[in-house]
């Protein structure tokens, strides 16, 4: 009996050796997969920046002269001298073209002359006057007479009023030879060389020159019907604020800058709208006084559209498309990518402004993006956005 006993021990043992092997091979599998399941994917995360901004509206446009003025003569002549150099900068009053004066400086002195002969007529007709009024007081010569003397003192001083007009006449034409700068600016190419005959005092007068105004400048543009009413309400608002007017600040850039380096004042907008393309065009002067600004040339121009107020900023890389839609993915406590639709505003310092979708403190995906699918887990590293104004940009 012994022996079968023996047996029967030998075969539980072995009975549980089996099973023992069978157990662990069915869990193995399972620790295994657990010991190589990957963690969530790292992606970094920040709250949205919340910063007070003002929004500008941005025009392209062209600088204009505040004065434009072509040089013509008043007097024909031949042109005599050229007193500056092509392109130069001019002030106002400076000697520019000189038209041979010689004849008209002759015509002065005849003019003159005239003058001492009226002058002489008068005095005779002053004494002729005086020798009447003492004879016809005692009846020596007739009331008739003594009228005609009067009648002839009257018209030798209106013959002298004439003679006056006449030299004054032939002054000013003597200084019209004299072409001076009306304005300070920079002047074009001379049109007529030294030695051409020049039309002048008429509406087809010959062109000499151009000057035009370079310091101040100014810009025009066109806005919107929309703009325009925008900005009315903008203006009424800074009214009710500051209690009186206060010029619009404008900011400029030429087509290769990259900053706004530019500062001038809105000083003009036009009286109605054009009918045919519905904008309205406004004008701002800017000071130039380095005279970077040239007349003619194309720039951006940008106006304060909007208040201050407080702004959600995230930085552009963080959003996606979704067909026409835009989504910024966000991550929620346990670790979930939440994909939540938002509204987008205009690019200030660098991030783009959130009108309305997110909460102040939603984590946003803004690194790592690639990484962060929709309702999948994901590993969070904190981030900070900050804002990166441009360096150049004058007047914040």
């Amino acid at each position: 009996m012994s022996w079968m006993n023996n047996a029967r021990a030998v075969g539980l043992v072995s009975v549980l050796a089996v099973t023992a092997v069978l157990s662990a091979c069915d869990q193995a599998p399972s620790a295994q997969a657990s010991a190589s399941a990957p963690p969530p994917p790292p992606v970094e995360a920040a709250t949205p920046l919340i910063k007070s901004v003002i929004e500008w509206d941005e025009f392209t446009g062209r600088f204009e002269a505040a004065e434009r003025v072509e040089l013509r003569s008043r007097v024909s002549g031949y042109l005599d001298v050229v007193h500056f150099q092509d392109g130069q900068l001019v002030k106002k009053g400076d000697l520019l073209f000189t038209i041979d004066p010689r004849t008209f400086q002759a015509e002065r002195a005849r003019a003159k002359a005239d003058v001492a002969n009226a002058q002489a007529r008068l005095a005779l007709s002053d004494r002729e006057l005086a020798r009447a009024e003492r004879l016809v007081a005692t009846k020596a010569i007739s009331e008739e007479t003594a009228d005609n003397r009067r009648s002839a003192r009257a018209q030798a001083v209106a013959d002298l009023e004439a003679a006056r007009a006449g030299v004054a006449i032939a002054e000013l034409n003597v200084q019209f030879t004299e072409i001076r700068s009306p304005v300070t600016g920079r002047i074009s190419d001379r049109k007529v060389d030294v030695g051409n005959l020049v039309t002048g005092g008429t509406e087809s007068a010959t062109l000499l020159a151009t000057v035009v105004a370079v310091e101040p400048i100014h810009f025009v543009f066109n806005m919107s019907e929309a703009d325009y009413l925008k900005y009315g309400r903008l203006h009424l608002e800074g009214m009710d604020k500051s209690q009186g007017h206060v010029p619009s600040k404008v900011q400029a850039r030429l087509m290769d800058e990259t900053g706004w380096t530019h500062e001038g004042v809105m000083d003009f907008l036009d009286n109605s709208l054009d009918s045919a393309s519905g904008t309205l065009r406004g004008r701002a002067v800017f000071a130039n006084a380095d005279r970077q600004l040239t007349p003619g040339t194309f720039a951006r121009l940008r106006l304060v559209g909007s208040s201050p107020y407080q702004a959600t900023m995230i930085p552009d890389t963080a959003i996606v498309s979704d067909q026409s839609n835009k989504i910024v993915m966000t991550v929620d406590a346990e670790g979930t990518v939440v994909p939540k639709p938002v509204t987008l505003g205009p690019m200030i310092d660098g991030l783009r402004v959130v009108r309305s979708g997110l909460a102040p403190t939603d984590r946003v995906v803004v690194k790592g993006l690639q990484r962060a699918r929709p309702g999948g887990k994901v590993t969070v590293e904190s981030a900070t956005i900050a804002a990166k104004p441009e360096p150049s940009t004058v007047g914040g």
